[in-house]
């Protein structure tokens, strides 16, 4: 298995809520420089949600108010709670995280999870 192995995608209808997982090794964990991106075929991949190197949480424009990162540290699962989806929420959905979290620096977003698609339809 990876550094980081993301689950819980999967088809639902517009309007619907998935909840996607993504397990971090302890080998790579730390509290915060986390994130999930999505991408769609031929396009390029974008940052949805973050937990930045200062604990900040970020979120894209396009989800805001829809989606929520949340982290459960004593797993070292970092989970996206998905709500009210959209069509073009359709994507592969990856996890990131930076191999040394400081708060020093900007995360580096320099590994990755194999990604989950998510299907939604109108």
């Amino acid at each position: 298995q990876g550094l980081l192995v993301e689950s819980g995608g999967g088809s639902v209808q517009a309007g619907g809520s998935l909840r996607l997982s993504c397990k971090v090794s302890k080998e790579v964990y730390s509290p915060a420089c986390l994130a999930w991106f999505r991408q769609v075929p031929g396009e390029e991949r974008e940052k949805v949600a973050s937990i930045e190197e200062n604990f900040v949480m970020n979120y894209a424009e396009s989800v805001k108010d829809r989606f929520t990162i949340s982290q459960d540290p004593d797993e070292g699962i970092v989970y996206l709670q998905m709500n009210r989806l959209k069509p073009e929420d359709t994507a592969i959905y990856y996890c990131a995280a930076d191999r040394q979290w400081s708060p020093a620096r900007v995360c580096s977003w320099i590994i990755w999870g194999q990604g989950t698609q998510v299907t939604v339809s109108s």
